[in-house]
């Protein structure tokens, strides 16, 4: 009952009302964003909801595109501005996807959604993440998130989806608050974006 009916419920309460009450730190963050990034605060990218629908979600942008001599895009690591720093280091740059969720594309606890090129890599088991909605948090997230292996966020995916309960979500919340607040597993060390997924790793 909560999986089916209640879960889409406390989404939508929840998210409204999360953005009614971060709306001031939304908008400070575009303003900023906008300056940092020369007129772009968003970022938007598609990828795969549940059962593999398409959607596009939305982000605050941490990177400029600055690039090189022959116009292609510097590494990550030099595109990351100061202000785009923090704000990933303090979450804020999700803090857009309550939007997705508001519209009902995602949920606030579910599975990472990871880019659509991922998808044809996925083994049997891995396929099943995409039984629920994907989420601004999740069991992987609080159990690693960027400083875990691939295999491992994949088996942590999958068990919540096989075991979703109000209860699970709700430790999920309170564990992910605490990850928040104490800044942590937000990327490996010496790296800034998480590493790539190539069926292997």
């Amino acid at each position: 009952m909560y999986k089916c009916i209640f879960k889409r419920v406390v989404d939508f309460i929840l998210s409204f009302m999360a953005l009614l009450f971060l709306s001031p730190i939304i908008i400070m963050t575009t303003i900023l964003l906008a300056f940092f990034n020369r007129g772009k605060p968003f970022f938007f990218q598609e990828r795969p909801g549940k059962d593999e629908r398409i959607f596009k979600i939305v982000k605050f942008k941490t990177m400029d595109d600055s690039k090189d001599a022959d116009g292609n895009l510097l590494p990550d690591s030099e595109r990351l501005t100061s202000f785009g720093r923090f704000v990933r280091k303090t979450s804020i740059d999700e803090l857009p996807q309550l939007f997705n969720v508001l519209k009902g594309e995602m949920s606030l606890i579910g599975p990472r959604p990871l880019l659509i090129d991922y998808l044809p890599l996925y083994n049997e088991r891995q396929k099943k993440r995409h039984h629920v909605k994907p989420g601004m948090t999740g069991w992987a997230q609080i159990n690693g998130r960027n400083t875990i292996p691939w295999k491992d966020k994949f088996e942590y995916d999958v068990w919540y989806a096989e075991n979703i309960s109000f209860l699970f979500d709700l430790k999920i919340v309170i564990l992910t608050i605490k990850k928040v607040l104490l800044r942590s597993d937000i990327n490996k060390e010496g790296e800034a974006t998480t590493e790539a997924f190539n069926g292997n790793n």
